[in-house]
Protein backbone atom coordinates (compact mmCIF):
# COMPACT_ATOMS: atom_id res chain seq x y z
CA UNK A 1 0.00 0.00 0.00
CA UNK A 2 1.16 3.45 -0.51
CA UNK A 3 1.82 5.56 2.41
CA UNK A 4 -1.01 7.29 4.31
CA UNK A 5 -0.26 10.92 2.81
CA UNK A 6 -1.98 13.74 4.47
CA UNK A 7 -2.94 17.34 3.33
CA UNK A 8 -2.18 19.95 5.26
CA UNK A 9 -4.67 21.84 6.55
CA UNK A 10 -3.27 25.05 6.45
CA UNK A 11 -0.85 26.68 4.59
CA UNK A 12 3.11 25.80 4.82
CA UNK A 13 3.45 29.52 5.97
CA UNK A 14 1.04 28.95 9.00
CA UNK A 15 2.53 25.68 10.01
CA UNK A 16 4.23 23.89 13.06
CA UNK A 17 7.26 22.12 11.84
CA UNK A 18 8.85 19.37 13.90
CA UNK A 19 12.26 18.33 13.01
CA UNK A 20 12.91 14.76 13.67
CA UNK A 21 16.11 13.28 12.30
CA UNK A 22 18.07 9.81 11.76
CA UNK A 23 21.74 11.00 11.96
CA UNK A 24 22.75 10.37 15.57
CA UNK A 25 23.26 13.79 16.52
CA UNK A 26 23.04 14.88 19.89
CA UNK A 27 24.20 17.71 22.24
CA UNK A 28 27.95 17.62 23.41
CA UNK A 29 27.13 17.66 27.13
CA UNK A 30 24.90 14.63 26.87
CA UNK A 31 25.55 10.75 26.73
CA UNK A 32 26.55 9.39 22.74
CA UNK A 33 24.07 6.32 21.12
CA UNK A 34 25.16 3.36 21.89
CA UNK A 35 25.62 0.50 18.74
CA UNK A 36 22.78 -1.33 17.50
CA UNK A 37 19.27 -1.47 18.59
CA UNK A 38 19.23 1.83 21.13
CA UNK A 39 15.55 3.22 21.04
CA UNK A 40 16.44 6.09 22.83
CA UNK A 41 16.43 9.55 21.49
CA UNK A 42 17.95 13.01 22.11
CA UNK A 43 16.14 16.24 22.28
CA UNK A 44 18.38 19.30 20.82
CA UNK A 45 17.07 22.87 21.55
CA UNK A 46 16.47 24.54 18.47
CA UNK A 47 19.53 27.22 19.56
CA UNK A 48 21.90 24.61 19.41
CA UNK A 49 25.09 25.73 17.01
CA UNK A 50 27.13 22.72 15.09
CA UNK A 51 29.73 23.36 18.02
CA UNK A 52 27.74 22.22 20.43
CA UNK A 53 26.61 18.82 18.67
CA UNK A 54 27.90 15.57 18.40
CA UNK A 55 27.07 12.31 15.89
CA UNK A 56 27.32 8.89 17.10
CA UNK A 57 26.33 6.28 14.66
CA UNK A 58 27.37 3.02 13.46
CA UNK A 59 25.39 2.73 10.25
CA UNK A 60 26.94 5.67 8.10
CA UNK A 61 30.31 6.95 7.63
CA UNK A 62 29.53 9.91 10.45
CA UNK A 63 32.83 12.18 9.21
CA UNK A 64 30.42 14.76 7.25
CA UNK A 65 28.07 15.25 9.77
CA UNK A 66 30.69 15.79 12.36
CA UNK A 67 32.09 18.86 10.41
CA UNK A 68 28.24 20.30 9.63
CA UNK A 69 25.70 18.15 11.76
CA UNK A 70 23.12 20.48 9.39
CA UNK A 71 23.12 17.32 6.89
CA UNK A 72 21.25 15.32 9.03
CA UNK A 73 19.87 17.95 11.33
CA UNK A 74 19.30 21.27 9.35
CA UNK A 75 18.55 23.57 12.40
CA UNK A 76 19.77 26.76 10.85
CA UNK A 77 17.97 25.91 7.41
CA UNK A 78 14.78 25.37 9.24
CA UNK A 79 15.42 28.59 11.56
CA UNK A 80 16.15 30.51 8.27
CA UNK A 81 12.53 29.33 6.81
CA UNK A 82 10.82 30.42 9.73
CA UNK A 83 12.01 33.31 9.56
CA UNK A 84 11.93 34.30 5.99
CA UNK A 85 7.94 33.56 6.93
CA UNK A 86 8.41 30.31 4.22
CA UNK A 87 6.98 27.95 7.24
CA UNK A 88 5.16 29.20 10.62
CA UNK A 89 7.75 28.01 13.10
CA UNK A 90 9.90 25.12 14.13
CA UNK A 91 9.20 23.12 17.32
CA UNK A 92 11.39 23.26 20.14
CA UNK A 93 13.38 21.02 20.78
CA UNK A 94 14.08 18.91 17.43
CA UNK A 95 14.45 14.73 18.06
CA UNK A 96 16.95 12.60 16.87
CA UNK A 97 17.78 8.98 17.28
CA UNK A 98 19.74 6.65 15.67
CA UNK A 99 18.75 5.09 13.14
CA UNK A 100 20.30 1.36 13.26
CA UNK A 101 17.74 0.13 15.25
CA UNK A 102 17.44 -3.45 13.87
CA UNK A 103 14.52 -4.57 16.36
CA UNK A 104 11.03 -3.55 14.13
CA UNK A 105 9.49 -4.03 17.59
CA UNK A 106 11.21 -1.41 19.44
CA UNK A 107 10.48 0.96 16.87
CA UNK A 108 7.01 -0.25 17.10
CA UNK A 109 6.55 -0.26 21.06
CA UNK A 110 8.72 2.15 22.16
CA UNK A 111 10.22 4.96 19.83
CA UNK A 112 7.86 5.53 17.50
CA UNK A 113 4.91 6.19 20.23
CA UNK A 114 7.38 8.56 21.86
CA UNK A 115 7.26 10.52 18.78
CA UNK A 116 3.55 10.33 18.15
CA UNK A 117 3.01 11.79 21.51
CA UNK A 118 5.28 14.26 21.38
CA UNK A 119 4.01 15.71 17.82
CA UNK A 120 0.51 15.43 19.37
CA UNK A 121 1.80 17.50 22.56
CA UNK A 122 3.40 20.14 20.91
CA UNK A 123 0.32 20.47 18.13
CA UNK A 124 3.13 19.41 15.11
CA UNK A 125 1.61 20.54 11.68
CA UNK A 126 4.21 18.80 9.89
CA UNK A 127 7.06 16.48 11.32
CA UNK A 128 10.10 16.47 8.86
CA UNK A 129 12.09 13.27 9.30
CA UNK A 130 15.19 13.26 7.61
CA UNK A 131 16.84 9.69 7.41
CA UNK A 132 20.59 8.76 7.84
Amino acid sequence: DPPPWAPLAKPLSQCRVALISSGGVYPAASEPFHFRNDSSHREIPLSAGAAELRVSHFGYDTRDAARDPGCVLPLSALRALAAEGVIGSVVDPALSFMGGIYSARLVREELAPRFRDFVLRQKVDLAYLVPA
